[in-house]
């Protein structure tokens, strides 16, 4: 039984070491780019009639941290995003500067809306926790 109690106390240990990590430290990702691709076969689906979403409606980025929306066309045929004509095989990148929320038309959706919400930075302790937990959940799901 004690050997038991030990355990749990170590396993408690870590996780709380392991969250006041994630609450406090610096946010420090490899790329402020957000990477989304507009697939092959794209432009054929929609005028097939499909209405699956190809990318999301909204797409949330962190001013300061993924602040840089780098959409990729991987579709045969050039797509819209906004005031840009992306050619084929063709990647644009556009940084954000600000805490905004900005609608753009968009070819590679059914709507033809996308909207890019840039969040401020989150503060440090539970902000920051919930966070690194929404972006590993995201991850995992993706």
């Amino acid at each position: 039984m004690k050997t038991l109690r030990a355990l749990l106390l170590i396993v408690v240990s870590a996780v709380l070491t392991a969250a006041g990590w994630a609450a406090f430290a610096p946010i420090k990702l490899p790329s402020r780019d957000e990477l989304f691709e507009i697939p092959a076969g794209t432009y054929a689906r929609r005028m097939a009639g499909d209405k699956v979403e190809i990318l999301p409606a909204e797409i949330y980025l962190t001013h300061g941290a993924n602040d840089v929306l780098l959409l990729r066309n991987l579709d045969n045929v050039p797509q819209i995003f906004g005031p840009v004509l992306i050619m084929p095989g063709q990647s644009f990148r556009l940084p954000f500067e600000t805490v905004s929320v900005n609608d753009f038309a968009c070819t590679a959706h059914a709507s033809g809306q996308m909207r890019v919400v840039v969040d401020e930075m989150p503060a440090v302790g539970w902000p920051r926790l919930q966070w690194r937990a929404a972006r590993a959940w995201k991850k995992m799901h993706s």
